[in-house]
């Protein structure tokens, strides 16, 4: 044993086995000793510390450790917000869990394939993590953005083990044809940080099948008064409206929501921003003037845009 280990630590750098019989490695993914460097990124699944035992040392790897509970099931009424998006007075986006709404089940990654056809947008969801969207392109694969790169993966690998779901009908822009969709998105595979005009997975997604330049950064004059409006339903008779100069700050406040999740952002709204009672019989949302809203979680790629509300 000692010989072959001196016979390792002796051989050139051409003589150092390889994965491949090329002599070429091939990047398949992070390696032991290689250092890499990350973009704080809105996809990032935080890792999971070891399970602790009552002393607060990690557990033995042993055959008789405890059963982990299942996990629990998702449920977007939980987790989501419901909320409205308009642009002056005409709504561009809605999610709702009212009867006859959009349809917001989820599916495993698996099933998901069963339901989607080239163009449609996929949405992948979790507990306590951003959305994250991208764009069937056919033969089980979708196009999205990911850690400052736009990238052509199998559905069940950008998943990341998240519950999914089309969205294609959340947005109500008039869709391009869904040859226009893939060519949109397979033309940016490969573009990364400073080529990209997108800053989330969702912009990017969304600019795929609607082509509307109001999804990329800076493709907005922000000029006047605020035109869009980001309604959030705190009940069933109430609501709040924040006000955006553009549709990309909007977006970035709405994922937001999602990444904390519903309970949280109830608690924001009524600790920080004490929305107004409606006077009697007034159906109109609650609009209030909010103290200024935190930055997004650390860990994000979002940065905190110069949104301004009102």
């Amino acid at each position: 044993m000692g010989n072959q280990v001196e016979k390792l630590t002796h051989l050139s750098y051409k003589e150092v086995p390889t994965a491949d019989p090329t002599g070429v490695d091939r990047d398949d993914g992070p390696r032991i000793g290689v250092s890499y460097i990350f973009s704080n990124d809105d996809e990032d699944v935080e890792p999971q510390p070891p399970p602790q035992g009552s002393d607060g040392g990690a557990l033995p790897d042993s055959g008789d450790r405890a059963p982990l509970p299942p996990p629990q099931p998702y449920d977007p009424r939980q987790h989501e917000v419901e909320c409205s998006v308009f642009y002056r007075d005409e709504c561009i986006y809605q999610k709702s869990f009212a009867p006859g709404s959009a349809a917001l089940s989820t599916y495993t990654p698996e099933n998901l394939l069963n339901k989607c056809s080239p163009g449609d947008l996929v949405e992948f969801v979790s507990q306590a993590q951003y959305p994250h969207w991208a764009v069937y392109v056919g033969n089980f694969q979708v196009v999205h953005l990911h850690r400052l790169e736009v990238s052509n993966s199998f559905l069940t690998d950008a998943s990341q083990g998240r519950r999914g779901r089309v969205v294609n009908d959340l947005y109500r822009y008039k869709p391009l044809s869904p040859s226009a969709v893939v060519r949109n998105a397979l033309a940016h595979v490969g573009a990364k940080e400073r080529e990209l005009s997108w800053r989330n997975s969702e912009s990017f997604a969304a600019w795929c099948r609607y082509g509307k330049r109001e999804f990329k950064i800076g493709g907005e004059l922000r000029i006047g008064k605020q035109p869009y409006r980001l309604q959030i339903q705190l009940s069933a008779q109430r609501s709040h409206t924040l006000e955006f100069q553009s549709l990309e700050d909007l977006i970035m406040e709405k994922r937001r929501n999602d990444q904390i999740g519903r309970a949280a952002v109830l608690q924001e709204l009524a600790t920080h921003l004490h929305p107004a009672e409606p006077d009697e019989g007034d159906s109109e949302a609650a609009r209030t003037t909010p103290s200024p809203l935190r930055p997004p979680a650390a860990g994000s790629e979002e940065e905190d845009g110069d949104s301004v509300v009102h």
